[in-house]
């Protein structure tokens, strides 16, 4: 049977220990807390200190960064990137290839559509359309 971990070298020279998850084979820093619920598809990255709610579901090639938190039923599309201490609040969706800056807050259930960036440290609510109401 073959390893259930890998090592990769960051940008600093530092290795990484990468676990995959039992739910989808998606790679799990060491140091991250992930429920057993939660669906982390192979190609997903989620790094150091990271957590992720029961019933989340991270996509192929999305990455969450170190301190950054996905709510339960969250939902993190393909190539999206949550940026160091973001927040995504309870059953929000997060849309294929967006940008979620760092410390950014997405409120429960909010859904935020396909190419779109999030500036760091913004605090978003959607209606159920996905459009921004003003905060």
């Amino acid at each position: 049977m073959g390893k259930n971990y890998i090592d990769i070298e960051d940008d600093q020279g530092a290795t990484l220990r990468y676990r995959k998850h039992a739910n989808g084979r998606g790679l799990v820093a060491h140091g991250a807390k992930v429920h057993p619920k939660a669906l982390i598809e192979s190609g997903a990255y989620i790094e150091p200190r990271a957590r992720v709610g029961a019933g989340a579901h991270v996509s192929r090639g999305a990455w969450i960064e170190p301190d950054a938190v996905i709510g339960e039923n969250a939902y993190i599309d393909a190539h999206a990137h949550v940026g160091q201490g973001a927040v995504i609040g309870d059953g929000a969706h997060i849309g294929v290839r967006t940008e979620v800056g760092a410390g950014a807050r997405i409120a429960r259930g909010a859904r935020i559509g396909d190419d779109e960036t999030v500036a760091a440290g913004l605090m978003v609510a959607t209606d159920q359309k996905g459009l921004w109401l003003a905060a």
